[in-house]
């Protein structure tokens, strides 16, 4: 029987990853927090969502390959002088991180997930709304990157 390549879904198990972390984590730590798997059409503060991904492919052989996904997610805090934005952010991102590494196999059990990296974005404003329903929010983009070898 000749040998047939497959792959696993690696896109759609990374955002899916990415909403089930936002959630559990939300969920155990008793956040009050909107959670998308896309970009919301209205934005209700806070909240969360897979904002963009990118990904990278290694060939390893004539059908082997190492692929690392990566996905920027957006927090929303709330307005950018809220001192309620701030606090929620402090909390949430000292914990994400340490979740993030107990479910570093959130999105394949032969993947591995980590939150590499965080950056504030202290005056985004969401261009996809309609410029007369446009507030400036206080936000964080968080990447994390999954990687498999399939």
């Amino acid at each position: 029987m000749p040998f047939a390549f497959t792959t696993i879904k690696f896109v759609a198990l990374m955002r899916a990853a990415a909403v089930a972390l936002l959630s559990g984590y939300a969920n155990g730590a008793s956040l009050k927090i909107q959670i998308y798997p896309a970009r919301p059409r209205v934005l209700m503060v806070p909240s969360a969502f897979p904002d963009s991904m990118n990904g990278d492919s290694a060939f390893t052989g004539p059908k082997n390959r190492q692929r690392t996904v990566t996905v920027a997610l957006l927090i929303i805090w709330g307005l950018f002088d809220s001192k309620e934005a701030a606090d929620q952010h402090d909390a949430f991102i000292d914990g994400f991180e340490d979740y993030v590494l107990d479910h570093r196999d959130q999105a394949d059990p032969h993947s591995v997930i980590a939150s590499v990296s965080w950056q504030d974005v202290p005056s985004f404003v969401p261009d996809w709304v309609p410029p007369d329903e446009q507030l400036v929010y206080y936000a964080t983009r968080i990447a994390l990157e999954g990687y498999v070898s399939a």
